[in-house]
């Protein structure tokens, strides 16, 4: 008999912009992740500046006309206190890929 998938392989439900994009209606998070970093490398989305503005800090992701959609459902408050708001994201602007555990977070169903 299989074992149940747990934490982060368990299956959960996503809504309808990842949905869409993705062309599923479940996956684990792990999978949801690895097809969004598919999707933002297949486009050359990365990139080392902040909304155009050089950044030594990391890597950036730029929100397309496919990412935006998923982007702006983000609005969360993490543990340690730190608020990722995209809602008022516009194509074009920039995403630290630290904030891509938010991003999925809000996008599947709780």
């Amino acid at each position: 008999m299989a074992e149940e998938a747990k934490g982060l392989k368990k299956p959960v439900k996503l809504k309808a912009d990842l949905s869409a994009m993705l062309g599923e209606s479940e996956l684990p998070r792990t999978e949801i992740t690895k097809r969004l970093w598919d999707y933002i490398k297949s486009k050359g989305l990365q990139t080392k500046t902040e909304n155009g503005k050089p950044e030594n800090a990391g890597k950036f992701i730029v929100a397309d006309a496919t990412l935006l959609p998923i982007f702006k459902n983000t609005n969360s408050t993490s543990k340690s206190g730190k608020v990722t708001d995209l809602r008022n994201m516009k194509e074009g602007e920039t995403v630290n890929m630290m904030q891509m555990a938010a991003i999925v977070g809000a996008n599947i169903e709780a």
